[in-house]
């Protein structure tokens, strides 16, 4: 197996773990909910406490490991995370979950924009979009693996000990990363050389490219697109990630099983849906062109999700909203990582910083939306009308495909830095 490929596996057990880890306190939250007595808008405070670190340091991790290389910064930030995991499953009140989960939402952040760092110095321009698929449907195992996983134990022994085989499995992962993993092929072992040459003088890093200060970058009229069009589409991810698991069973009334099944069964087809927009993603660039076959993938994508979203909320039957919820997050699935592969495609040897910028509003769309959905459950006594809110945030967020552009690239001609 070619050593990039092994890499894939590396990165796509990293997202796995990071979704895994980020899925746990939803499955749970009922019973912690129950425990701690909170109500929904309370632990809506919980889990927008994640996503405010989250934004607020993705930008940084996302500079730091463009300048240092994205190694240390995997081992900082699954160390960190590991520790909040495991302190998640001690606390005794609302103030102090809190606090832990903001130390959580800091300690992840920068995850995905490192990986861009990686795709961008490991895999030739063909293959970007193949390696982004691989990467996000490690996200999806881990979340469609985490119920399997989490209701048993929670059943068995309590919703605090999930967290504890979370943040072990966490530290296996960071000794397998200090052993093996280098930021360059040329440091990596046993790589042959002639897939050194391949990735070398095919991919978009470029050694002879410098980086760009953030101030340029920022006025690239295609990230702010993206940037707008990544706070709406992060507003389903979350409600999947977070809210679903409770909406399920509060506003659904499916059992603490059912949901397990619901979850695994949305979470694998979004699966197919980024195996779909993996291929869609590198074939019609070559076909249409790179601008149109990003734009169409992530258009069609998001506007897709949310309908369906919108079919759920007015949905009578909770079999039938469950459905419409599991294609919703296929079609998400589908379009959510060209808007990576557009990171590194303006972004090259910048891809950690364009990546955090986007993350960075994407996080700031799931703290409101987490806010909001717990706010307006807790006042209507409904859990259908805030999926209303999401549906519509999703449908607008498909507009700003309209007008990215990826062959804007970073450039720093006429600029005096």
């Amino acid at each position: 197996m070619p050593y990039r490929y092994r890499l894939l596996i590396f990165l796509c057990s990293l997202t796995t773990l990071t979704y895994l880890d980020r899925s746990c306190i939803s499955i749970v939250g009922v019973r912690l909910k129950a425990d701690l007595g909170l109500t929904n808008e309370q632990f809506g405070w919980v889990l927008a406490s994640f996503t405010l670190a989250y934004a607020l340091f993705e930008i940084p991790s996302g500079i730091l490991g463009d300048r240092i290389g994205p190694r240390a910064v995997f081992i900082r930030i699954v160390l960190f995370w590991s520790l909040c995991t495991a302190l998640t499953g001690m606390v005794s009140g609302l103030f102090l979950l809190l606090f832990i989960r903001f130390l959580f939402g800091m300690g992840e952040s920068g995850t995905y924009p490192n990986v861009m760092i990686v795709v961008s110095r490991w895999f030739p321009v063909q293959e970007t979009g193949k390696a982004l698929t691989w990467v996000g449907i490690g996200s999806q195992i881990g979340a469609a693996v985490a119920p399997l996983i989490i209701v048993p134990l929670a059943i068995a022994y309590g919703w605090r000990v999930p967290f504890f085989v979370n943040a072990v499995i966490g530290l296996v992962w960071v000794w397998i990363c200090y052993k093996w993993f280098k930021d360059f092929p040329a440091a990596m072992k046993n790589i042959s050389a002639g897939e050194r040459t391949l990735i070398e003088t095919n991919r978009r890093f470029s050694a002879r490219q410098h980086l760009i200060p953030w101030k340029i970058i920022f006025r690239n009229k295609t990230l702010w697109a993206l940037m707008g069009m990544y706070f709406c589409c992060q507003w389903s991810n979350y409600f999947f990630v977070a809210w679903m698991p409770v909406y399920l069973q509060e506003g659904k009334h499916f059992s603490e099983n059912e949901m397990k099944i619901i979850t695994f069964i949305l979470f694998a087809v979004g699966i197919t849906g980024f195996l779909v927009g993996g291929f869609v993603g590198d074939w019609l660039p070559k076909k249409k062109g790179l601008k149109f076959g990003r734009r169409f993938t992530g258009f069609t994508g998001l506007c897709l999700c949310g309908i369906l979203i919108l079919f759920a909320a007015v949905a009578e039957q909770p079999v039938m909203a469950a459905i419409c919820l599991i294609v919703a997050n296929g079609w998400f699935s589908f379009g959510v990582m060209v808007s990576y592969a557009v990171c590194v495609d303006i972004g090259r040897n910048n891809a950690g910083t364009v990546t955090g910028a986007m993350n960075f509003c994407g996080q700031l769309g799931a703290f409101t939306m987490s806010l909001l959905f717990g706010k307006i459950a807790d006042s209507t006594h409904n859990f259908n009308y805030p999926l209303f809110m999401v549906a519509a945030v999703m449908i607008t967020g498909g507009l700003p495909w309209l007008v990215i552009d990826p062959t804007r690239q970073l450039k720093i001609e006429n600029e005096k830095l």
